[in-house]
């Protein structure tokens, strides 16, 4: 097998027996790099502290990504305009904790004849919002309501 040693440089290709006693002088494990190698490669290192930095390095890079929840705001089309102001600093408020806000125009019995005033409404929440969010779905029906998406710039 190739071997390894802990500083990194290359001794070379040796029995799996003298592999081991290396090892064992310098008080490490001795650990199959590539199995699928000709010859297979084998580093001496300490194992269990090579495991815990995996962990962390594991860790650190959960940290730095980035999550998303999808946040829902539900109107009706004859939403009243200061309930309309309330929904949209609830809609600003999401955005700026960067989660996607989905705005459903809830359609009951008749009123799915106002549909143009869905439409209408949710153009407006967009052009309110277009500083800090970009539409990503288009408003569009679903059965009785109309959905449009909003994402953080």
């Amino acid at each position: 097998m190739r071997l390894i040693n802990p500083d990194g440089e290359q001794v070379g290709i040796v029995p799996i027996d003298e592999a081991l006693t290396a090892a064992g002088n310098f008080g490490l494990d001795l650990v199959e790099i590539s199995p699928n190698a000709t010859p297979p490669v084998c580093k001496i290192m300490d194992y269990g502290r090579y495991k815990y930095e995996q962990t962390k390095k594991k860790q650190e890079a959960k940290k730095k990504q980035s999550t998303f929840q999808l946040k829902e705001i539900k109107v009706r089309p004859k939403t009243g305009e200061h309930d309309l102001q309330v929904k949209l600093g609830h809609i600003k408020k999401f955005i700026g904790k960067k989660d996607k806000v989905k705005v459903t125009v809830m359609f009951r019995g008749r009123e799915i004849t106002l549909s143009r005033l869905g439409n209408e409404m949710l153009e407006r929440i967009a052009a309110e919002t277009a500083d800090i969010a970009v539409i990503e779905q288009s408003p569009k029906f679903e059965g009785r309501t109309l959905v449009m998406v909003l994402s953080p710039k």
